[in-house]
């Protein structure tokens, strides 16, 4: 991806200060999804991250990695599957915990959405302290899905969720 098209990508994300509580300096990507020219870039770099790699599904987390996760798969000529947050899918599903701030959370996936074997993007708009895509990974492997790499959007480098994602590749578009 060419940096003048970066450029214009981080510049429209809108810093949004105290949000969702004090101390937090949320990264706002509505204006991103709000302009088709931006928005196709955001999917194009993401799409590039796994250009080398043969990828059969493409995972979006709950929920802004569904907008980017989805629109990735179809650049990418793959499957698309939602991991969501406890309860919200109607089969058969695997579960994993992780830890927040305050307290614990858990995320699901179809049991029979990734085949064995096959190939796997994990996509999601934020890498932040990285406990749900450390989640997502645990529930990806624990169907038999191959990990090529994660992709996120942004990623929030001071917090080091990329840490615990160490046994996978981690690609970003963007850093702060």
């Amino acid at each position: 991806m060419h940096q003048p098209e970066l450029q214009k990508l981080s510049e429209a994300i809108r810093d949004v200060p105290d949000f969702p509580k004090p101390g937090i300096l949320f990264k706002d990507i509505t204006p991103v999804l709000g302009d088709s020219k931006l928005f196709a870039t955001a999917i194009r770099a993401l799409a590039a991250t796994a250009a080398e790699e043969t990828v059969d599904k493409v995972v979006g987390i709950d929920a802004r990695g569904f907008i980017f996760g989805a629109a990735v798969a179809m650049e990418l000529g793959a499957g698309f599957v939602p991991i969501r947050k406890k309860g919200k899918l109607p089969w058969a599903t695997e579960t994993e915990s992780y830890s927040l701030e305050y307290g614990e959370a858990e995320i699901e996936i179809h049991k029979d959405a990734v085949m064995p074997g096959e190939n796997v993007l994990i996509v999601d708009d934020l890498l932040a302290t990285g406990g749900t895509a450390e989640a997502a990974v645990k529930l990806i492997n624990s169907i038999g899905g191959e990990i090529v790499a994660l992709s996120f959007f942004i990623e929030l480098e001071s917090l080091g969720g990329r840490k615990r994602l160490d046994v996978c590749r981690v690609e970003t578009v963007l850093a702060y």
